[in-house]
């Protein structure tokens, strides 16, 4: 059993800034775990094309609104108590409100290393 804390997490040099905001990766590959958690923030405005071609993810709101678009042109408005799921691999925007964050508890699998950073400014999604 262990505690971890956001403040341990920015101490172990696992707070990511990844583009378009931040991700405390509270859990990662070397925990053994078989899953990854990060505590991701989308700051006010920001907007990202990713695509997680290795990993499987589920992103919980806690706080903040904004909305995830598939390459369909399909919205859905993300508010605190809502999940979205990408469990096909896919290509998506992540946007936050203008007005505020949106602050998103992440589930991987399988996990991140813990350091890895989007390249929002390359074509196509971003991807890890």
């Amino acid at each position: 059993m262990f505690v971890r804390s956001l403040k341990d997490v920015e101490q172990s040099g696992h707070k990511v800034h990844w583009g378009a905001g931040t991700s405390h990766r509270l859990l990662i590959e070397s925990d053994n775990m078989g899953f990854g958690l990060c505590h991701t923030v989308v700051e006010a405005g920001k907007e990202a094309r990713l695509q997680y071609r290795n990993h499987l993810e589920a992103c919980y709101c806690i706080a903040g609104a904004g909305e995830v678009e598939d390459m369909h042109g399909t919205i859905w408005k993300i508010r605190p108590g809502d999940i979205y799921v990408l469990d096909q691999h896919d290509d998506h925007f992540l946007r936050a409100d203008a007005d505020q964050d949106l602050v998103l508890v992440s589930v991987f699998n399988p996990p991140l290393k813990g350091t890895e950073v989007h390249k929002l400014d390359a074509e196509g999604a971003s991807s890890y």
